[in-house]
């Protein structure tokens, strides 16, 4: 991604259950990270994750 695409961020609502946002919080704070940063991670991860098992499949 370019870096001038990188720095824009754009603001949407997810519904979540109240225990759930409780605990995202916290492994934030565990982090050290922002709680828009520390999602922003598991979001990318996730997808790389899921992109790369999907090229397994593929392949395999």
């Amino acid at each position: 991604m370019p870096p001038e695409k990188q720095n824009k961020k754009q603001q949407f609502s997810v519904y979540l259950p109240p225990e759930l946002i409780r605990e995202v919080k916290h492994a934030a704070v565990d982090h050290n990270m922002s709680l828009s940063a520390f999602i922003e991670q598991l979001i990318r991860t996730h997808l790389q994750q899921r992109s790369t098992a999907l090229q397994n499949e593929e392949k395999g």
